[in-house]
């Protein structure tokens, strides 16, 4: 029995993977590293995915599958995973080396101790090139540290602080258990991934360490401002979609509600932001077209949502609105460490 799955998206990815392969690797015989090749075309990823997979026997799988997204990848290691736990690292990103082998201690400590949990939760680095002194997503304001914990035990979750992919295990058979589909040939679906199974997570645990390092810097990254604003249509039909999930202001516990109501705020702000950055009056339009959206479906979620802080700076035209613009781009901006 592996005790982590992790599944590695990957698409024309050669200049980078082995990379992040290599920092897997130091989990030796407790992780299956699953390389999904999303039908890459330009390079030789699939070739170096078969070299890890022949090296690496019973450690490495190498997948081909004809191109679907990020999303469809995602899904197809989810269905070849058989670890009990289950992670996503991102092709160009890697793990910290000697943490890694600490949270799989820990991880195995729930496999074989008396207590389970469904999420386990560490740090990321916003590892922006150029940048000497890195960001860290961390969760010690919000998380009870060394203990497992429920959402009831929850503190407060600061301006632009947010559990993100790159933060998370979760349980594989809680993923599979709760229909987790993520659409194909669409981007920024790792926001359904960290929000969908949230109702199902039950103990959470937490540990206070730097595990993830998420590579900011290519021109080419789906998280560059520029082709954000190009895919606007995308970002705008993952948030329809996460809209669409839950009647959230039904969600217990409160604390659980209170966040996921969170998360879909800044869904909102993301795509109103890219919407006004772009400067043309038809990503406008579609900005008002989704509020519009969400006030037909959920006029008591349409109403806390637009006047709360981030919804009032995203819908007013006069100085203070400006301003509150301002502040919610520097949040968004923190929250996909925009390049």
């Amino acid at each position: 029995m592996k005790l982590l799955s992790i599944a590695v998206p990957c698409y024309n990815s050669a200049p980078y993977m082995r990379n992040c392969i290599d920092s897997l690797l130091t989990g030796g015989d407790r992780v299956e590293i699953l390389i999904i090749d999303d039908g890459s075309t330009k390079d030789n990823t699939l070739a170096i995915a078969r070299e890890y997979e022949e090296k690496y026997p019973g450690i490495v799988k190498a997948i081909h599958q004809e191109n679907g997204g990020h999303g469809e990848a995602v899904n197809t290691g989810l269905k070849n995973a058989t670890g009990v736990y289950f992670k996503v690292v991102d092709s160009d990103d890697h793990l910290d080396t000697e943490l890694f082998p600490q949270v799989l201690d820990k991880l195995e400590e729930f496999v074989y101790g008396p207590e389970k949990i469904d999420m386990l939760c560490c740090n990321f680095v916003y590892d922006k090139q150029g940048v000497e002194h890195k960001k860290v997503m961390a969760y010690h304001t919000a998380f009870p540290k060394d203990t497992p914990f429920t959402w009831d035990q929850v503190r407060f979750f600061m301006l632009g602080q947010y559990i993100l992919m790159h933060s998370v295990i979760y349980r594989t058979e809680l993923l599979k258990s709760c229909g987790l589909e993520l659409p194909k040939h669409t981007f920024y679906v790792d926001n359904i991934y960290v929000y969908y199974p949230l109702p199902y997570v039950k103990k959470i645990y937490y540990m206070d360490v730097n595990l993830y390092r998420y590579f900011i810097g290519r021109e080419d990254q789906s998280v560059n401002e520029q082709i954000m604003i190009g895919r606007i249509d995308q970002q705008i039909r993952v948030t329809k979609l996460m809209l669409g999930y839950y009647d959230v202001l039904k969600i217990h516990p409160r604390k659980l509600r209170k966040y996921m109501m969170s998360y879909l705020n800044i869904m909102m702000t993301v795509s109103s932001i890219l919407a006004i950055r772009s400067g043309t009056e038809e990503n406008m339009k579609k900005k008002q077209e989704l509020w519009d959206y969400l006030k037909a479906q959920n006029f008591p979620l349409w109403l806390k949502l637009r006047t709360s802080f981030l919804g009032q700076g995203m819908n007013m035209k006069t100085k203070a609105g400006l301003k509150l613009t301002e502040t919610a781009y520097k949040i968004t901006q923190k929250f996909y460490g925009f390049n």
